[in-house]
């Protein structure tokens, strides 16, 4: 690809050799000749000067001192991305279905679907054209699922869930697990309460390996439009994730949480049951909170609170041995101080 090719459909503005060849897209320390690379952090700007790519992204006002060609965008990594994604294709798959696939006669299954090995789909399944489904992949009753979406190997689609448009769900992952619900009865033994809602992933949702969503007892799960969910996730039952939240890995969701949109849970964050989280809010790794969190605030720690306070609480831990060996000397001196008074 032209580079000023690569520019037009990047959004970037070129300062260089339009006429460049672009072969491929690829980091700093790994890029070769033919490839374009970009500089998002400042830090870096010193490996400009080693790299080997033919092109690179930088911002609007960034200076570079190194013979490259320079493509020039408001957000380098977005526009990097993009020519990833221009490089980098996602495979077709021929319309298919695997002699050992297991299908119900019920189901209404458009044309244009591929379908791998090995895979079950039960009664009254809907699903969309365009829709791949690999091996091993389980799908329960009543299930329905909208145009281009995959379900990659291994996973299994519990009964009642809706998975809309272009909605990607990885390996092993498990849609509709029933909630953990239980009564405690007279004999203190616990009574399984049914699980009779279903789960609900919006379109562009993103579910990552081994994620646990499960159905609400009554009502629904609902993942919304563009979320994003890493691996290990678990979502207990009712919960909601809104718009373009990302839920990063080992995150926990207690029920009847709900997280607003463009939230961030980072790695191993939790959220206990019945508790809203605004808008734009984040919560940073290993943090977990038991109350509501404003839309907007960056909260850390175990119990949570806002992050700047947390930064400068964790920079006292780590002067707690210095401050008690000065509290000490001061305590010291002062009763030497006591008593030569007395003295």
């Amino acid at each position: 690809m032209k580079l000023g090719e690569l520019a037009h459909q990047t959004g970037a503005i070129i300062e260089g050799d339009a006429e460049l060849e672009i072969t491929g897209a690829a980091g700093l320390d790994d890029a070769t000749p033919g490839h374009v690379t970009f500089l998002a952090n400042p830090r870096y700007t010193p490996r400009t000067q080693t790299t080997r790519a033919s092109a690179i992204y930088v911002g609007d006002k960034v200076e570079i001192n190194a013979e490259i060609a320079i493509l020039r965008a408001p957000d380098p990594y977005l526009a990097y991305t993009r020519a990833l994604r221009l490089f980098h294709p996602e495979l077709s798959f021929p319309s298919s279905i695997h002699p050992s696939a297991v299908i119900d006669l019920t189901a209404r299954i458009d044309e244009d679907v591929f379908i791998g090995a090995c895979t079950v789909i039960g009664r009254a399944v809907k699903i969309a054209a365009g829709v791949r489904i690999h091996p091993n992949v389980t799908i329960y009753d009543d299930v329905t699922i909208d145009r281009d979406s995959v379900i990659h190997a291994g996973a299994s689609i519990r009964e009642h869930s809706i998975i809309g448009q272009r909605v990607v769900v990885h390996n092993n992952a498990v849609v509709g697990s029933d909630g953990f619900g239980y009564a405690k009865d007279e004999k203190s033994r616990w009574l399984k309460i049914p699980q009779t809602g279903r789960v609900v992933l919006e379109d562009d949702v993103e579910i990552g390996a081994g994620t646990t969503i499960d159905r609400a007892s009554i009502g629904e799960t609902r993942i919304r439009r563009g979320a994003k969910i890493d691996n290990l996730v678990q979502i207990g039952h009712s919960c909601t994730v809104g718009e373009d939240a990302l839920l990063c890995a080992q995150v926990g969701l207690a029920g009847s949480s709900h997280i607003g949109d463009r939230v961030i849970l980072a790695g191993q964050a939790g959220v206990a049951g019945h508790l809203k989280i605004g808008d734009d809010a984040v919560l940073t790794a290993k943090s977990a909170t038991s109350h509501d969190v404003a839309p907007g605030k960056m909260i850390s720690g175990i119990p949570a609170f806002d992050n700047r306070e947390w930064l400068r609480s964790t920079a006292a831990f780590r002067r707690l041995g210095e401050m008690q060996r000065t509290l000490r000397n001061l305590a010291t001196r002062l009763l030497e101080l006591e008593k030569a008074r007395r003295d």
